[in-house]
């Protein structure tokens, strides 16, 4: 008899079991009793304007995809709402050395075609990942990972070519979702069909209008649902978007809204506003081919100048937050390092940096920016910026804009000597903050802390050399942040919970709302 046959002739043995006694035992109040009307399925509605390009955990990254697949699909290890480390999902797992990271699977996990779910799969879903290498999709994150084994039905091991403390917060990632390796294709994705050992299953989906998700009752794991299913609709617009959730058509809204409709929104007395802080950053970068931008007194005058309350609201109306540090607060290690080094804006600090390396005044900066990827506020952000560079007498300011495509090119030429950036991490860990601009100029300090805390598994001793990294990166000042977005959802008056479905990457978890 196989495993599989044991563990189901078990469990309808012991509810066999239980039948038997309960049938001789005292009567059981909670059970139904004839004539009592059939429970209401708590049913919700979800109203989005993001796209879903693949249901398939191996296809392209984006937003929309991942909300739907976060809630289908299974990870081993997953973040909660206040958590900033990974706890155990469909495994409990631990670094046994520098480069083999083991995870135990829970027993009994099963699909909801009854598979069960078991190390195969794991190794499988990664394989698979790292063998389809879709354009969009995160295969390139688990570059660390040489291989997965698995010495038995509930063991998967991960052994890595070099240390690699990001392990845990990737395997968080929806890029890393378990599916049936029975039910995937190997070497192709499956779009328009999902099975996954999640708070749900699909019910039905219609590609670009509808997704239909309920309840997966064999789901075992930190997250189970507390409704019974949910319609996601795709809407066109912002105007339909808001429609939907004011007219009752929708529970819940999210993506979409501007910040003039988000004002509307809080004052009306039908819905409810939350918020959370996003992962979507913006900053200021300094590009290395400048002459000018390669003086660190430069970048450093500029940084002592920048007023970041007043881009937040001057530009953005309140509905940013201004942001002291290339990683923005929630996560491990965070600091705000720019406002421990720079205290206030200040000219007088500013000019006295610029005196002191000789560098005469006004200089002249070209900031470069784009009016379409970057939203609304773009231009007025960097207006504001100019305004309060000028208004210093240390700078004299020209900037130049640029349509995305041109954009891009123009900053890696160098046309610019600081330009507008933005950054969405990808994973949720402090590193994928930092990756990018420290290898975006030359600093051996700042590339030995990189490589310190991307090895270190000890939690604490990993989280001080982050917030050293990021001091280092506010004295040198490669780049200047100034504003964390939010992430905001709109849902009537009666939804519960909307805090916890809220995740930094911009994605919801819809298992723990209710009404």
């Amino acid at each position: 008899m196989s495993e599989w046959v044991r563990r189901v002739s078990a469990a309808v043995a012991v509810g066999a079991l239980g039948v038997s006694l309960a049938a001789c035992g005292e009567p059981d109040d909670n059970a139904p009793h004839p004539g009592d009307p059939t429970p209401k399925l708590m049913l919700l509605r979800l109203a989005t304007t993001d796209a879903i390009s693949s249901l398939d955990p191996a296809g392209p990254y984006d937003v929309g995809s991942r909300t739907v697949q976060a809630n289908l699909f299974q990870t081993l290890l997953t973040i909660l709402p206040d958590k900033p480390t990974p706890v155990p999902d469909a495994a409990d797992c631990q670094f046994d050395s520098p480069t083999t990271y083991t995870c135990s699977l829970k027993e009994h996990l099963t699909f909801p075609n009854g598979h069960e779910l078991t190390s195969s799969d794991v190794k499988f879903s990664f394989d698979r990942l790292v063998r389809l290498k879709t354009p969009g999709g995160a295969a390139a994150l688990f570059s660390s990972v040489k291989s997965v084994s698995t010495p038995d039905e509930l063991t998967a091991v991960f052994n890595l070519t070099s240390p690699d403390a990001r392990l845990p917060y990737l395997l968080t990632t929806t890029a890393s979702s378990i599916v049936d390796e029975e039910a995937y294709p190997a070497n192709k994705l499956l779009d328009t069909k999902a099975i996954g050992s999640g708070p749900y299953q699909l019910a039905a989906y219609k590609p670009g209008t509808e997704v239909t998700l309920t309840k997966f009752p064999g789901y075992r794991g930190p997250r189970a649902a507390q409704n019974d299913g949910v319609t996601i609709s795709l809407m066109k617009d912002s105007n339909a978007l808001y429609q939907a959730v004011t007219t009752g058509k929708a529970d819940l809204a999210f993506h979409g809204f501007g910040p003039s409709l988000l004002d509307k929104l809080r004052k009306s007395d039908r819905v409810q506003v939350v918020e959370a802080g996003s992962a979507e950053i913006r900053l200021f970068t300094f590009q290395m081919k400048s002459l000018l931008a390669r003086k660190p007194a430069v970048r450093q005058a500029v940084a002592q100048l920048i007023d970041r309350p007043a881009i937040a609201k001057k530009a953005y109306g309140d509905h940013v937050s201004p942001l002291y540090s290339v990683v923005p607060p929630g996560y491990g290690g965070q600091a705000d390092a720019f406002k421990t080094e720079y205290k206030q804006p200040s000219r007088t600090a500013a000019a006295a940096i610029l005196k002191e390396a000789n560098i005469a005044v006004p200089v002249p900066l070209t900031v470069g920016w784009t009016p379409s990827q970057y939203g609304v506020g773009a231009k007025a952000e960097v207006l504001e910026l100019k305004r309060q560079l000028e208004a210093s007498g240390l700078f004299r300011v020209t900037l130049r804009g640029a349509e995305w495509p041109q954009y891009q090119e123009l900053t890696k030429a160098g046309a610019y000597d600081l330009y507008q950036a933005g950054w969405t991490p990808s994973y949720p860990d402090a590193d994928d903050y930092l990756t990018p601009f420290v290898y975006g100029y030359r600093s051996a300090a700042a590339s030995k802390l990189l490589q310190q805390e991307r090895t270190e598994q000890n939690g604490l001793k990993r989280d001080d050399l982050i917030e050293q990294l990021q001091g280092v990166i506010a004295r040198e000042a490669p780049v200047i942040p100034t504003w964390q977005g939010r992430v905001a959802v709109v849902a009537g008056k009666d939804l519960e919970n909307l805090k916890t479905a809220l995740d930094p990457l911009s994605f919801l978890y819809l298992s723990g709302l209710r009404r």
